[in-house]
């Protein structure tokens, strides 16, 4: 089954309501707009792309360790992967992902590095729940989703609407500012050039894995 089989399953359960998802049905079209209204901003064609140059970025992992983006590329080439928070049932779904297709990235020599915006606490979380072989790299404030053209602020209804919901993303993320990274996943060649982008405003898409396959077979080979 295919990433987006997974997500369109889970999505199609979740608005049914079904166990253990009990989310009233009054939610899902306040998310839906937002997820329209960001789609309308056209901010995902503003992103970084295949054919620009990555900004760099030093980033602490879960266990508090720097992970540098430039040492990283000198060891070959680099797969990033920015999402929402281990809150994000679609998110961790795609970690899972990326982490059955790891020993396939790494026979490329690629390295993987999942970014977010949430505590050390919480990537020490999403590492142990979904049995990451990657590190998950604190991204404070967004600022290198912001670097990328990925941050994006929450509207003020769907503000409420995580209250409510006791989605409390400050908390999460100890910031007060309400903001998230529209997903997204790239590869990056050893030169810094970006050669694979997908930057997606509706968090409930993601692309396959294998789709990076052939991106890093043929960098592999021109290397």
């Amino acid at each position: 089954m295919s990433l987006q089989d997974k997500l369109d399953a889970f999505k199609a359960d979740f608005k049914a309501g079904k166990p253990p998802y009990h989310a009233p049905p009054e939610i899902h079209p306040v998310m839906e707009r937002a997820t329209a209204e960001l789609i309308a901003s056209g901010q995902a064609s503003r992103a970084i792309k295949v054919g620009d140059l990555a900004p760099h970025f030093r980033l602490k992992d879960q266990d508090g360790n720097d992970v540098s983006s430039a040492e990283l590329l000198e060891q070959g080439p680099l797969v990033v992967t920015f999402y929402r928070g281990v809150w994000c049932p679609y998110c961790n779904l795609e970690l899972q992902a990326l982490n059955e297709a790891l020993p396939e990235l790494q026979r490329y020599g690629a390295n993987v590095v999942a970014i977010s915006p949430q505590t050390a606490v919480n990537s020490r979380k999403s590492v142990r729940i979904n049995e990451l072989g990657f590190p998950v790299l604190s991204d404070t404030h967004n600022g290198t989703a912001a670097a990328f053209g990925l941050r994006f602020e929450l509207p003020d209804y769907l503000i409420e609407l995580y209250q409510k919901l006791k989605n409390d993303l400050p908390t999460f993320n100890a910031d007060p500012s309400w903001t998230l990274p529209m997903p997204a996943r790239y590869v990056i060649g050893t030169n810094g050039i970006v050669l694979y982008s997908e930057v997606n405003p509706d968090y409930t898409h993601r692309p396959d894995p294998s789709e990076m396959f052939p991106v890093l077979q043929k960098a592999t080979q021109s290397a």
